[in-house]
């Protein structure tokens, strides 16, 4: 089940970046409508993004619907069990289909444990999460904005992000990762609540990860 209320840190970070970065203050203004959901199901997440990378959209929704509908239960323990051909058969290349089996087995096994994760800071989130074949740093940053809804996540390797700290703050100039790391410590501790304003400076649709 997707979550749809705010976080309850929003306010009031939307308040603290507000007094002390007149270029956020202007975009927090613009989007008054923020909302910061989740899909709800830690596995599913995953497993989408998996499904997900470097296919479009359209695509995405097609593979993950085929896929959903041969496994009829996405969950970690049923997964687990599917031959690869089958999966192959839905659309997902054999790499893959390895790696949602690879997600499963984790999940099965412990080595993913959501439930321990309140306890867990973002870097040893991320760690274990980049232990999944086909998981990198960046889609476990998405995870941990989207799903977890941390609040000071800054993901120095987004496109988007890099893009919108360029026209807003840099003449147009694409900041390397370490420039945009440092440009980024003026948002902390709510460098979450400041990537999703300046993605929606680009875009104003709201994208749900």
């Amino acid at each position: 089940m997707k979550t749809r209320a705010q976080p309850t840190y929003w306010h009031r970070a939307c308040t603290e970046l507000g007094a002390g970065d007149p270029v956020m203050a202007g975009l927090i203004a613009r989007y008054p409508d923020a909302v910061l959901g989740n899909r709800g199901d830690p596995f599913q997440t995953l497993a989408r993004a998996i499904v997900g990378q470097q296919i479009s959209v359209k695509a995405a929704d097609s593979v993950w619907a085929r896929f959903a509908g041969f496994a009829r239960h996405v969950t970690p323990d049923h997964v687990a069990t599917l031959e690869l051909e089958a999966l192959a058969a839905c659309g997902l290349s054999r790499r893959k289909a390895e790696y949602l089996r690879d997600l499963a087995g984790h999940f099965v096994d412990g080595r993913v444990e959501p439930a321990r994760w309140k306890k867990m800071d973002d870097e040893a989130v991320i760690t274990e999460l980049v232990d999944v074949r086909g998981i990198g740093r960046w889609t476990a940053e998405m995870f941990l904005i989207f799903s977890l809804r941390r609040p000071d996540v800054w993901p120095v390797d987004d496109i988007g992000l890099q893009k919108a700290v360029a026209r807003h703050y840099l003449d147009d100039a694409r900041p390397s990762p370490q420039a945009l790391r440092e440009h980024g410590v003026r948002f902390a501790p709510w460098r979450t609540v400041a990537t999703w304003y300046l993605w929606r400076s680009l875009d104003p649709a709201v994208v749900q990860y």
